[in-house]
């Protein structure tokens, strides 16, 4: 939006072309973000406690997590907020590829919403039911997939490369859309997973939301592109600007859900950031990365899954609670010491995916 004007103002003055820049729009971005959630902030938190709109803790979890019970929750809302109005603002709207990202962050915000709804207005414990939510996520991620397939132009679009190894690169085809599919959906409900502790899913968003904009523009660039080994994907160096709104937004977010948290980020909030991880990763060609980099996310959802499978094969259970940041929390570990060292983790992990730009 702002873009356009600067655009159309350059004719008059030369400076405003330095809008033209994605390291200047990104920057732009960020902090038009985070300024966008500290502002409203306060009174969104303000609303949700008015509307008792709460946390409710379960019965079998940390005994700790019981004085969360009431915790303004649905605060997925700012992030979303922020993220959309600063991507807006400093984006080429005439990209395909934001269109679409937005699209998708805001139909996984609305599925999280409708859960997030049922439990904390309509008083349903269980929420939209697990095949609802589940089938709605296919429906989005099936939609985005087939639309980027059927949209591709140049066939890096439709490449699935392997870091660390530069002359692989396979022409997935059909594959793609069902890749896609899973990538998205994917990690909408691992971060989902990770969301259990004052700002323990955020931080990871950011750090690999920070990551995902540096592979963005490198794949965006032909140059940066062919000397690094990666497919060039053209329209893909615009998505700087939403991982920049991301990142702004997770920050902003952060200052209200640090420990102890004044406002949870609901269903609304994690499915979103999760599909929206997955969507820059899917078009930025790195959907490996995005698991290195996404480790913790990872590991969350892995616990889960042996959990579950352990149980029901041998009655068992592997952890003392699923996802694992209970476990460590059951093992006596106080909550900051968990968020801090699964930050820590996600820093190393993050910088482990940067570096598979030269390990080719």
């Amino acid at each position: 939006m702002l873009l356009a004007l600067a655009d159309w103002l350059s004719n008059y003055y030369d400076g405003f072309r330095v809008f033209k820049y994605l390291t200047f729009r990104g920057i732009l971005g960020i902090l038009t973000a985070l300024a966008i959630s500290l502002m409203i902030g306060p009174a969104m938190i303000r609303q949700l406690s008015k509307y008792k709109i709460g946390q409710s803790v379960r019965d079998d979890g940390p005994q700790s997590h019981f004085s969360k019970a009431g915790t303004p929750t649905m605060g997925g809302a700012l992030i979303l907020v922020a993220v959309v109005l600063s991507t807006l603002l400093w984006a080429d709207l005439q990209n395909r590829y934001i269109w679409t990202t937005l699209l998708v962050t805001l139909g996984f915000g609305v599925i999280g919403f409708v859960d997030d709804y049922k439990k904390l207005v309509l008083r349903n414990s269980k929420g939209l039911a697990a095949r609802h939510k589940y089938l709605a996520q296919s429906v989005v991620g099936l939609a985005a997939a087939t639309f980027l397939y059927c949209s591709a132009t140049v066939p890096a679009e439709t490449t699935f490369i392997l870091p660390f190894f530069k002359q692989f690169a396979w022409n997935m085809g059909l594959a793609y859309p069902l890749l896609t599919y899973f990538v998205i959906v994917g990690t909408s409900n691992a971060v989902n997973l990770t969301d259990g502790l004052d700002g323990l899913a955020i931080m990871p968003t950011v750090l690999v939301a920070g990551a995902l904009a540096i592979f963005a523009y490198v794949s965006g660039n032909a140059v940066f592109a062919d000397y690094l080994g990666i497919p060039f994907v053209p329209l893909s160096a615009e998505l700087v600007i939403f991982c920049a709104a991301l990142v702004g937004s997770g920050l902003g977010f952060l200052w209200f859900n640090a420990y102890p948290a004044m406002v949870f980020m609901g269903d609304m909030g994690a499915l979103a950031l999760g599909a929206a991880l997955g969507m820059v990763a899917v078009l930025v060609r790195q959907e490996v990365v995005l698991v290195i980099m996404g480790g913790v996310f990872v590991m969350e959802t892995l616990s889960v899954m042996i959990q579950v499978l352990s149980f029901k094969l041998t009655g068992r259970r592997i952890f003392r609670m699923a996802p694992i940041h209970h476990h460590f929390e059951l093992k006596g570990w106080p909550e900051p010491r968990v968020i801090v060292r699964f930050w820590i983790i996600s820093v190393i992990l993050v910088l482990c995916g940067l570096a598979t730009l030269k390990l080719r």
